[in-house]
């Protein structure tokens, strides 16, 4: 059976509550009754509750950009499991590249973090890639086999049925550079085949691995042609509803 694509959208420090909610009355009308995707929209922290709201009653689902591995405690500016479950969150973004580069996270507090998620039944959304260093040193292989061990390590095949991986080459993240279809492609079987001995094969063949990397409606169509691509984590395309309805349509 194909694996269903996911198209989600990675707002980052984007938007107050008020242009959440203008996104979406435009986006709404243009994707209804696109049901070929599941589709996740990842807005900041302040904005998941009007998000949720607007959302009521559709199929589209909510996403948060990260969370702690504590369900609660003395962590001043943090945001735990259960509460992103409570204001109605289905999805969790772990280990974005911005997170390991600007706040320090490693492959082992990603592991935590995915632990959490899965335990409050959230669908977590795991980011590996490597940096431009890495990739011209011939490295790739390597960091992403190492990302997604330790990433996965200690969960099981049953556990991991609602994991998502997604591989993001940290050169193309913003900078306008993408991944062509065939280097993503290849990167995705690493990953995939890594998993498999983490999770199990049977797991690692229905788990959905997207692409994010300066995904555009330009080249949405020919990344997602690739059948080892299963979707998109798009950052600054999502935040016009008519170009993330570009590449959700593709």
């Amino acid at each position: 059976m194909a694996r269903k694509k996911l198209m989600a959208a990675n707002w980052k420090m984007y938007k107050t509550p008020q242009q959440a909610q203008e996104f979406l009355r435009a986006f709404l009308p243009m994707v209804d009754g696109h049901d070929r995707d599941e589709i996740v929209i990842c807005p900041p922290f302040v904005c998941l509750p009007a998000v949720v709201e607007a959302l009521a009653g559709n199929y589209i689902g909510v996403g948060a950009q990260n969370l702690h591995w504590e369900k609660e405690g003395a962590y001043t500016g943090e945001v735990s499991a259960p509460m992103l479950k409570a204001v109605g969150c289905t999805h969790v973004i772990i280990g974005h590249s911005e997170r390991r580069q600007y706040f320090g996270e490693t492959d082992d507090t990603v592991n935590r973090k995915l632990q959490a998620a899965l335990a409050a039944g959230l669908a977590p959304i795991v980011c590996v890639g490597e940096v431009l260093q890495e990739r011209e040193s011939g490295l790739t292989e390597e960091v992403l086999r190492r990302q997604t061990q330790r990433g996965l390590s200690g969960i099981s095949g049953d556990q991991a049925r609602t994991l998502i991986i997604a591989y993001e080459p940290v050169w193309a993240i913003g900078t306008g550079k993408t991944a062509t279809p065939q280097i993503a492609s290849e990167a995705h079987a690493v990953i995939r085949a890594e998993a498999a001995e983490a999770v199990g094969k049977v797991t690692a063949d229905n788990m959905r691995i997207l692409y994010g990397g300066s995904v555009k409606p330009e080249n949405a169509k020919a990344l997602m042609s690739e059948s080892e691509i299963d979707g998109a984590l798009v950052g600054g395309a999502s935040l016009d509803p008519k170009s993330f309805t570009a590449i959700v349509r593709y």
